[in-house]
């Protein structure tokens, strides 16, 4: 379940065309912004949520991703988490990959929200980890 506070004139709730099947809901640009070559802006959704597991009611986090469309014009959404118990305005950070200025227009779906359950707890420091298999094997040890 989403729960959503409108926090400006021209704020669109996110959407899910397909409830059930699609990953993500849509997020909307507030305002017009222009996205200069190379750059990363702040882009307002005029929203605030909260996330909800629908079965058992527990916080769900919130990742911003990008949208294939917005991808495909070389506009990359980064940062992206939302952290359950956040409650002010939904920003999405975009950066213009490509050497052309790009324009969003208000109303225009930018990037996607996936809910993730909250698994973080306590940090535990110990002497000493639990044995596995790829122990200390890093970058490139499971083959090309």
């Amino acid at each position: 379940m989403l729960r959503v506070k409108l926090l400006a004139e021209g704020a669109r709730a996110p959407v899910v065309a397909h409830p059930g099947e699609d990953l993500g809901y849509d997020l909307f640009a507030l305002q017009d912004a222009a996205l200069a070559p190379r750059v990363t802006v702040k882009v307002r959704t005029g929203v605030a949520v909260e996330a909800r597991h629908p079965g058992t009611g527990a916080p769900l986090g919130l990742l911003v991703r990008d949208r294939s469309s917005m991808a495909a014009r070389g506009i990359a959404t980064t940062a992206g988490v939302i952290d359950a118990g956040y409650r002010g305005e939904i920003l999405v950070l975009m950066t213009n990959l490509t050497n052309a200025a790009v324009e969003l227009k208000a109303g225009e779906k930018i990037a996607q929200m996936i809910p993730v359950p909250v698994l973080t707890g306590s940090v535990e420091e110990v002497e000493s980890l639990e044995d596995s298999a790829r122990a200390e094997k890093g970058f490139g040890s499971s083959g090309r």
